[in-house]
C-alpha cells in the first residue's frame, strides 16, 4: 500500500461518514453497559461479559480511528482525478460482451457497495492510470477479459 493519501468519491465519503455515526452510537451503547471500576465484582459469568464488552469497545474504537484517519487523508489528497483513473475515480467501462458498468475505484472493500472496485483487484489494477477511450486487459475469475474506459466521472452528473 502506498504512503500517499488517496482521494475518495463523494459516495464513499458519505458511506464512511454514515458508518462513523453508527459506530459512535454503538460505542455509546456499549460504554453505558460497562460497570464502574469501583463496583463490586460478580461471578465469573459477569466478569466474562464485562471482558467481552471491553473487547467490543476496543474494536469499535479501532474502527472509529481507522475511518477518521481515512477521511482526514482523503481531505489532504483532494478530489479524485478527472483525467486519469485513480483512487476515488468513478469510471464507466464497457466490457467485451457489450455490457457497461459504472464503478468506483477504492482502496478498501470495507464499505459494502457493489459498485466499489478495489484498486488492488484485477479490474482495479488494470484501470489505474488509464484515460477515457483506453482498452484494458485483466484476469477475471473465468479467464482473461478486456474492457474499454468509456468515461471518468459520475455519469448522472
Amino acid at each position: 500500500m502506498t504512503s500517499e493519501p488517496a482521494p475518495i468519491s463523494e459516495a464513499a465519503r458519505h458511506a464512511l461518514e454514515q458508518e462513523l455515526g453508527d459506530l459512535h452510537a454503538e460505542r455509546g451503547t456499549v460504554a453505558a453497559t460497562l460497570r464502574d471500576s469501583d463496583a463490586e465484582v460478580g461471578d465469573r459469568a459477569d466478569e466474562a461479559d464485562e471482558l467481552q464488552r471491553t473487547d467490543d469497545l476496543q474494536r469499535l474504537d479501532d474502527r472509529i480511528a481507522e475511518i477518521t484517519t481515512r477521511l482526514r487523508q482523503a481531505d489532504l489528497a483532494g478530489p479524485p482525478p478527472t483525467d486519469l483513473v485513480g483512487g476515488g475515480s468513478t469510471v464507466t467501462v464497457r466490457f467485451a460482451d457489450g455490457t457497461t458498468d459504472t464503478v468506483q475505484i477504492g482502496g478498501t472493500a470495507a464499505v459494502a457497495d457493489r459498485t466499489l472496485v478495489t484498486a488492488d483487484s484485477p479490474l482495479g489494477r488494470a484501470l489505474l492510470g488509464h484515460r477515457a477511450g483506453d482498452t484494458v486487459d485483466f484476469q477475471a475469475p473465468d479467464g482473461p477479459q478486456s474492457a474499454v474506459v468509456v468515461s471518468l466521472g459520475d455519469p448522472s452528473g
